[in-house]
């Protein structure tokens, strides 16, 4: 072992059951979640802002994406490099140092006078939430045993952070309603200071024994192949499927990609194992993950064109629509240890699969009608996300199970890492297949355009309950030889 840990569960979980925690351990719990919940909302929080962020910086409409686009492009990009310098180097260093970069920039963020310095906060935001994320989870798994304690802490983990993501977009209609869209920004400081003078007494630090040579060459392809992807893909909701803009970075990305894994089998101390990726449960644990942050957050986007566009809502009222998609997401996340525990993590990915696709496909059914439709869209985001937590919960303990400790960081970067790309490209996806399905009518319908991208939303999410179904299977045990 490579790490010596000093963060593990030891007898503060056993001596307190299966279950119970110790009051330091409750408090360690409530510091991740926190931190995890705070990033979570900065992914959403600033959407419903834009437009006044780009009256008062002076940013043309079609370079708004990039408030957006930056911040995305820094916590995918980066997300599997920290994982694995956090393994490396400390994990709550990794942790604190990554707070207090997000802190500083929120701040900066908030006190932007010119596009420069907000896109500048923004990359700093991205790279902070790219630090933090992996390393957070990681303390989180490597402080709880497998088993019923850390199902419970990833349960809570995967609702408050899908919760999260719901809750910006409500909470940036809030602020910046009420105050000004620089709020969308402030809220983050007090929080991230909290969290830093509370951390360092409750939560230990995990450092190396051996530090091996950092592979240079691994972690400039998979960074910059990583970055072209999520670049390309989010060209592709702005220029369409094929512009250069979108089949260029596409290319280079997997180019690169290629490249990373062709360092890696050569690397004594590669960034990332190749063997770990030949594991199911990790290979096929973040494919179905993958799939589950793509589909949920997109829908969102989906729905809130729905309601502003063809029902007339204004930002808030839209945003305020989604508090029970977070209710399902919180009840979800709160019941998926217990099924977890029945059931086995494989029937709760395909379960929560068949009632997120059921209700998606339910959408099916709004139309310009205001009463119905509304009533329909409250019902199904609620179930939906309800199925959906279940699924992230199931991804998350499948995708960092039966890995030692040493390896705890790279396997939540790569949770991580597939969470933050769900997110970031689910939006210019499902943006490219509605604008293409409204380009291809006889006549401009933007109802038309989002049921073709529901349509494809729920496709994805049964591609995912068939990658649980047809290979996350359990091995059988090996035959007793006749004596």
């Amino acid at each position: 072992m490579s790490l010596t840990e000093k963060t593990g569960p030891g007898p503060e979980v056993r001596s307190a059951g299966s279950t119970g925690l110790t009051p330091r351990l409750r408090l360690v719990l409530v510091v991740l979640l926190v931190a995890q919940f705070m990033l979570a909302v900065d992914f959403s929080i600033l959407n419903v802002a834009l437009p006044q962020v780009g009256r008062s910086l002076g940013i043309a409409l079609d370079d708004l994406q990039w408030v957006a686009t930056a911040f995305a492009l820094c916590a995918a990009g980066f997300t599997l490099l920290f994982g694995r310098l956090a393994d490396l180097f400390g994990r709550r260093r990794m942790f604190l140092a990554g707070l207090a970069v997000l802190g500083l920039a929120s701040l900066a963020g908030g006190l932007s006078t010119s596009p420069a310095m907000l896109i500048t906060a923004r990359v700093f935001q991205g790279l902070a939430t790219a630090a933090v994320t992996p390393a957070g989870l990681s303390l989180l798994t490597t402080s709880f045993p497998e088993g019923p304690a850390r199902d419970r802490a990833l349960g809570l983990n995967g609702a408050l952070m899908s919760a999260g993501f719901t809750t910006g977009a409500v909470l940036g209609g809030v602020l910046t309603d009420l105050l000004s869209w620089r709020w969308a920004f402030f809220i983050n400081v007090p929080i991230a200071l909290g969290v830093l003078l509370v951390a360092p007494s409750v939560i230990k630090e995990s450092r190396p024994s051996s530090r091996p040579r950092p592979d240079a060459a691994g972690a400039v392809s998979v960074t910059l192949g990583l970055l072209a992807l999520v670049f390309g893909f989010t060209q592709a909701g702005r220029d369409g499927w094929g512009s250069a803009l979108t089949l260029g970075p596409l290319a280079a990305g997997l180019a690169l990609l290629v490249v990373f894994h062709a360092v890696e089998r050569r690397q004594e101390a590669p960034l990332m194992p190749v063997a770990v990726l030949h594991r199911p449960t990790v290979a096929w644990g973040n494919a179905t993950g993958l799939l589950a942050f793509l589909t949920e957050t997109s829908l969102v986007f989906l729905l809130t064109l729905y309601l502003q566009k063809v029902l007339g809502f204004s930002p808030l009222a839209a945003g305020l629509s989604f508090g029970v998609l977070g209710l399902g997401t919180v009840v979800g996340g709160s019941f998926a240890p217990r099924i977890i525990g029945r059931v086995g993590t494989r029937a709760t990915l395909i379960g929560g699969g068949l009632l997120q696709a059921a209700s998606t496909f339910a959408l099916l059914g709004l139309t310009t009608s205001t009463g119905g439709s509304l009533a329909l869209l409250l019902i199904t985001t609620f179930t939906g996300g309800v199925g959906n937590m279940l699924v992230i919960v199931g991804f998350m303990i499948t995708a960092t199970s039966g890995l030692p400790d040493h390896e705890q960081g790279l396997a939540t970067g790569l949770a991580t890492m597939t969470q933050q790309i769900g997110i970031t490209l689910g939006t210019p996806v499902m943006s490219a297949i509605a604008t293409g399905s409204m380009a291809s009518a006889a006549a401009p319908d933007v109802l038309h355009g989002i049921t073709t991208a529901v349509t494809a939303n729920a496709a994805l999410v049964l591609t995912g309950v068939a990658i649980a179904l047809l290979f996350l299977r359990k091995p059988r045990p090996a035959a007793t030889p006749a004596p």
